[in-house]
């Protein structure tokens, strides 16, 4: 086994809670990693944050939680958990927090700014947790605790970051996470013609990619330049990458699940019709994998 996934948020946007959204689950982005060894590495901070802090507060049975946690970019769904975050309220436990360099405020700004008291009660500096700030560009960097992560640059309003988990030693079990991402050329991001090539190589190979995929096709015409891809185009990035299991994610405020079938079903019938080799599966709260076998562990 390389890493655990465990979904806590799989929506977009905003929380949907609700009797359409119990299947697939309506908080907002929130994946969480662990590796061999055990180490919790927490892929944004959306609403789905909440649960997993009391998740990890019931298995630490009063001992001392540590982890990273990985910020994509700083739109609301991705950063609105974390004050909610119960470990951040305890003394002794300790996170690193890690955000894009090219973000326009630095990301331990935008934390503090969420807790300010003109718009929460409970300021940044009262949190008993040690906090540390890191920055990512692209690039690679090694957290320690067994595992390397890879930072991208993506199609997002405002920049937001992708990114690539690999344990050391292994060749088997990368995990890619790509939360927001406009596949579609668009000017307002910068026309870099080999971004595509670069994206496809950075997934390369891996055995799982969490992608955007919050618009059909019919939906894209209305929000081009919004920073999101459809369900057809997260299926032939995929495809074009080699990966073994797509996993589409950050799900439309307005999709039920039902409607979430449908679309499931279509992705699933686009890989048969290419003749092509790839597992698709639709995000949902409290879904379980082994990132190397893709089975529920």
């Amino acid at each position: 086994m390389t890493f655990t996934i465990r979904f806590w948020g799989t929506r977009g946007s905003i929380p949907t809670p609700g009797p359409d959204t119990v299947r697939y689950g309506g908080n907002t982005s929130c994946v969480e990693l662990r590796t061999a060894e055990g180490w919790p590495i927490i892929l944004d901070a959306g609403t789905g944050i909440r649960e997993l802090g009391r998740r990890l507060l019931d298995e630490a049975a009063g001992t001392l939680i540590a982890g990273d946690i990985f910020l994509t970019h700083a739109h609301w769904d991705h950063i609105q958990g974390l004050p909610f975050f119960a470990p951040i309220f305890g003394r002794g436990h300790r996170f690193t927090i890690w955000g894009s360099a090219a973000m326009e405020r630095r990301v331990d700004e935008v934390v503090r700014d969420q807790m300010s008291p003109v718009v929460f009660p409970v300021a940044f500096e009262q949190l008993a947790a040690a906090i540390d700030f890191r920055h990512l560009a692209d690039g690679t960097r090694t957290p320690g605790h067994g595992y390397e992560v890879t930072a991208f640059a993506v199609q997002h309003p405002g920049g937001a970051l992708g990114f690539r988990l690999h344990a050391p030693g292994t060749s088997d079990g990368d995990v890619v996470y790509i939360p927001d991402n406009e596949l579609a050329v668009h000017p307002q991001y910068d026309h870099d013609p080999d971004w595509r090539a670069r994206l496809i190589a950075f997934a390369a190979g891996a055995s799982v990619l969490i992608h955007d995929a919050m618009y059909t096709t019919a939906e894209h015409g209305h929000h081009h330049g919004w920073g999101h891809s459809t369900y057809a185009e997260a299926v032939a990035l995929a495809l074009e990458a080699g990966v073994r299991t797509l996993i589409l994610f950050h799900h439309e405020p307005r999709r039920s699940d039902d409607a979430l079938d449908v679309c499931l079903a279509e992705c699933r019938a686009q890989v048969r019709s290419l003749g092509g080799r790839l597992e698709v599966l639709a995000a949902a709260e409290g879904l379980t994998l082994d990132s190397s076998s893709h089975r529920s562990p």
